[in-house]
C-alpha cells in the first residue's frame, strides 16, 4: 500500500503523478489532513478572542471534514489517472500533520509514503517548519518526497 499525501497544491500533484509513475496498477491511499477548529485556536493567538458559544466549533469542524473528503477525492481522481488503485482517507490533524500521517501510513500498512514539498529555504523554512522533513525524520519505512516541476527547477544550475 501506497500512502499519498494530498493537499491539492502543485507539489502534491507532482507527488501523484511520480507515484503513478513509479508504482503504476498499485493500491494505494489518497490521504488529505484536515485541522480541528480546537487545534488552531491552541495554536493561535487570537482564539483567546473566541469565548464558549461565539462560534459552532461542530459545524466549523464539519465543514472542514467536507472540503477534506473533497480534496482526497480529487487526489484519488488524479492517481486514479495515472494508473494507481487508489482509496481516498481524511484524518483529522492530532499533535501535527506529520503525525497524523504517519499514524496513517501505520493503520493503512503503508510500504511507502509518498509527499510533496514546498521547496521552502532558510529562515522561511526554520519558521513555518516542514511537514515532509518531520515525516522523514520520524517514519520507519520509506518516503518519497517529490518537489513540484516549479521548485525542481529553481534547484537546477541552470533554473
Amino acid at each position: 500500500m501506497i500512502l499519498i499525501c494530498y493537499d491539492g497544491s502543485q507539489d502534491a500533484q507532482a507527488a501523484i503523478e511520480r507515484a503513478g509513475s513509479l508504482f503504476k496498477g498499485e493500491p494505494a491511499t489518497v490521504l488529505t489532513v484536515w485541522v480541528p477548529f480546537i487545534e488552531v485556536m491552541a495554536h493561535n493567538a487570537s482564539g483567546l478572542a473566541f469565548s464558549p458559544g461565539m462560534v459552532d466549533i461542530g459545524e466549523i469542524d464539519a465543514a472542514n471534514q467536507r472540503n477534506a473528503h473533497a480534496r482526497a477525492e480529487e487526489g484519488a481522481e488524479r492517481a486514479r489517472g495515472v494508473g494507481l488503485n487508489p482509496q481516498p482517507r481524511i484524518r483529522a490533524q492530532e499533535t501535527s500533520v506529520a503525525v497524523a500521517i504517519l499514524a496513517e501510513a501505520e493503520d493503512v500498512d503503508a510500504s511507502v509514503i509518498v509527499i510533496g514539498t514546498r521547496g521552502l529555504r532558510g529562515l522561511k523554512s526554520m519558521v513555518l517548519g516542514s511537514v515532509s522533513h518531520a515525516v522523514i525524520s520520524h517514519a520507519g519505512l520509506p518516503v518519497l518526497v517529490v518537489p513540484s516541476a516549479e521548485v525542481a527547477a529553481a534547484r537546477t544550475p541552470s533554473g
